[in-house]
């Protein structure tokens, strides 16, 4: 579609700048008027703007999250005011300055002057709106209370961006750890130890065990290196494939990621915040219960729990109430459990829900830290280990070597 660039006038004389998507020179000029601007010049971008990389950029490129947080608070903010749907979309696709979603804001405006929702029109798009995103907004327009849903959305997006960035910090150490000992390991192994091993051989030394093993090492390297990595690669890749674009792949990764000593607490409390969260929005919203589970089966964010969610839903479906059929699932701690049954018998689920949601948040930051605590040691103790491996093995046939000369 070509693209236009603009400078128009608002009501109170300011000029503004700035591009647009429309199929013809007329449409362009109508989205100006249509957004209570007074078009100044417009005229088409050159085709440098249309290239590959502009393509890549509008339809590709993935979107960050805080640009979607931006993108939403404006959306929320209009809609709160009572700003029409199709006016408050060509606001944003005017003042959007990420790509992607500068083309999406027009193309939804579009599909809701065709008579789509909200819902159904960002439901086409699941790249860069997920399907709890399309599913909230959906409860919203049902229920008649769009702004306070996209209010709570907000909510979660920012809290969830900011959950994953205290766990990427978290992490970011003990990677680097990770990656300069294995430089340090390929170092010695590839280049440190075979001219050792060079020189050891010709003084006839017996070697002892942990050199043997860096010699053997260092061989097998050397032999056998590219055919290593190539098997390397290609294994990561069909890892990749299995694990993370199947559903059984998927399913044994997130059970393995659960399962782990340190991450699996933090990833299951974020879990449990994240249900409990998006549960107390639908249910203040209106949704009942078995829809409510089959978007979070959508929308947990990690298959082995969303696994369990259709164990529930199933139990639901056959009458039972909400606390037992999660009382069933190895991942729902009883507190959770006693809190969602506290609500049921009080009528006060959603209440209950959003107290479940703000202790998980609690016991995130406070596992985080843990974590980060435990870590530390960890690391050095693997640091200490693998350096004394190396030095022993280094060092032993040298002291051999002294003792020969010595009584020389």
């Amino acid at each position: 579609m070509p693209v236009f660039s603009y400078r128009a006038s608002d009501y109170a004389g300011k000029m503004r700048n700035g591009t647009l998507t429309a199929g013809t020179l007329e449409e362009a000029l109508n989205r100006i008027v249509d957004s209570n601007l007074v078009p100044v010049d417009l005229k088409p971008v050159g085709e440098a703007t249309g290239s590959v990389f502009s393509r890549l950029q509008t339809h590709y490129m993935p979107v960050p999250v805080s640009d979607l947080i931006v993108f939403t608070k404006q959306l929320v903010t209009m809609v709160r005011v009572g700003i029409p749907m199709t006016q408050a979309f060509a606001i944003l696709r005017d003042q959007t300055e990420q790509p992607r979603l500068r083309r999406l804001a027009g193309v939804i405006r579009e599909d809701i002057e065709g008579g789509s929702s909200l819902s159904v029109a960002a439901g086409k798009h699941p790249k860069v709106f997920s399907p709890l995103f399309c599913s909230l907004i959906e409860a919203g327009e049902t229920s008649g209370t769009l702004p306070e849903v996209l209010d709570r959305l907000l909510y979660l997006i920012e809290h969830e961006a900011q959950i994953k960035a205290d766990i990427k910090t978290a992490i970011r150490y003990p990677i680097m750890v990770v990656i300069a000992l294995a430089v340090a390991f390929l170092i010695m192994v590839g280049f440190v130890i075979p001219r050792f091993a060079g020189f050891f051989s010709q003084q006839g030394l017996n070697l002892p065990l942990p050199t043997r093993i860096c010699i053997t090492m260092s061989e097998i390297l050397l032999g056998y290196g590219i055919w290593i990595a190539l098997g390397m690669i290609v294994g990561g890749l069909l890892s990749h494939r299995y694990f993370n674009r199947t559903d059984p792949g998927r399913l044994i990764r997130d059970r393995a990621m659960l399962a782990m000593p340190l991450i699996g607490s933090v990833l299951v409390k974020a879990a449990m915040s994240r249900f409990a969260s998006i549960f107390a929005i639908l249910q203040s919203s209106g949704v009942l219960v078995l829809e409510s589970m089959r978007i979070l089966t959508q929308s947990v964010g990690n298959a082995a729990i969303s696994a369990e969610f259709i164990k529930v839903r199933e139990l639901l479906e056959e009458g039972h109430g909400i606390a037992g059929p999660l009382s069933s699932s190895k991942y729902f701690p009883p507190m959770l459990i006693n809190m969602v049954k506290i609500g049921e018998e009080s009528g006060r689920l959603d209440e209950m829900l959003r107290h479940v949601s703000q202790h998980y948040d609690v016991e995130i930051s406070y596992t985080i830290k843990k974590m980060t605590d435990a870590i530390g040691p960890i690391l050095i103790v693997s640091l200490t280990v693998v350096v004394g491996f190396f030095a022993l093995a280094i060092y032993m046939p040298m002291w051999e070597l002294t003792q020969m000369v010595g009584k020389k």
